[in-house]
């Protein structure tokens, strides 16, 4: 199975071991993008108000692309700044994308409480709880 990690940036460093594991088991992953250049996304905001938002644009399409190529969507929830299971607003639109195109989606931990937390559990993810043994 072709997989797509998407992540939050801090939690960037759990993504190689996760990524190992899963292609191990004999899957193609690839990892979140901006994965390596993760200060890219700061630089971005350097630019004019214009640039910035057409940069964003394009990351934003770059992400339908990348989920649109593979049959499934790991998405890594780990805790962010005291938010358990954090599930932010790029990360949310590529599970969107996901359910949209009818890949399958896969939460890391559990639905995280908050404003998204109805539209994502009409997203339909199967919750795995740490358990990559439910991917492979």
């Amino acid at each position: 199975m072709r997989i797509f990690i998407t992540a939050s940036k801090a939690s960037y460093d759990k993504v190689e071991a996760i990524k190992s594991q899963l292609e191990k088991a004999g899957h193609v992953v690839t990892p979140p993008n901006g994965y390596d250049d993760a200060g890219k996304e700061a630089e971005a905001k350097q630019l004019t108000p214009d640039e910035y938002s057409d940069w964003k644009a394009e990351m934003i399409r770059e992400d339908g692309r990348i989920v649109a190529a593979h049959d499934a969507v790991l998405v890594l929830n780990f805790d962010k700044h005291g938010v358990l299971n954090y599930i932010g607003g790029a990360t949310f639109l590529e599970m969107f994308k996901a359910f949209d195109l009818g890949k399958k989606l896969y939460l890391y931990n559990p639905i995280p409480d908050g404003i998204l937390k109805d539209e994502i559990i009409g997203l339909q993810p199967i919750v795995i709880d740490g358990d990559l043994d439910v991917i492979l």
